[in-house]
């Protein structure tokens, strides 16, 4: 009876165990220096192309952590940078990628009308390895896939930062 108890107690002391290393999770985050350079890189690279934009990093949950604006930018660009880069973020994939989803996707269609989702090209995920740690919006050029280049240019500027 003694080892019957004792082995019930293992096993439940394990499953504790297992249970409470699963109840806290450590993951990679932006930080205000990386979501500033990011920021900062791609409206230089949307300057240098002739593009007035505005750049907005949010960081995995969302949550805005950089935003600039170009000096002759539109200020309906900051609303579409912050949409695209929430929207990236949140589902974990490109924009454009999304975009094309929903014009092809009967299904999909429906993802416009998730409250703060803005299904435009311009919105990149930033990722370390295959974890999402934040997104880029771009919002000014004239064309997502503009947008989206200047993102991925300011990606490639710090990709020795995303390890």
């Amino acid at each position: 009876m003694n080892k019957l108890f004792h082995a019930s107690a293992l096993a439940l002391s394990l499953i504790a165990t297992v249970a409470s290393a699963q109840a806290v999770r450590t993951e990679k985050n932006m930080s205000l220096e990386l979501a500033n350079q990011i920021a900062a890189a791609t409206v230089a690279s949307c300057t240098a192309a002739g593009y007035n934009v505005t750049a907005a990093v949010v960081d995995r949950a969302g949550t805005l952590r950089a935003l600039q604006r170009a000096d002759n930018a539109g200020p309906h660009t900051v609303g579409a940078a912050q949409g695209k880069a929430f929207t990236s973020a949140s589902a974990k994939n490109t924009t454009s990628a999304m975009l094309e989803n929903v014009q092809k996707n009967p299904g999909a269609a429906t993802l416009v009308n998730i409250p703060g989702f803005l299904v435009l090209g311009g919105g990149v995920p930033v990722k370390v390895g295959n974890e999402v740690i934040g997104a880029v919006g771009v919002g000014g050029a004239p064309g997502g896939h503009l947008d989206e280049k200047c993102a991925m240019d300011a990606l490639d500027k710090v990709k020795d930062l995303l390890k």
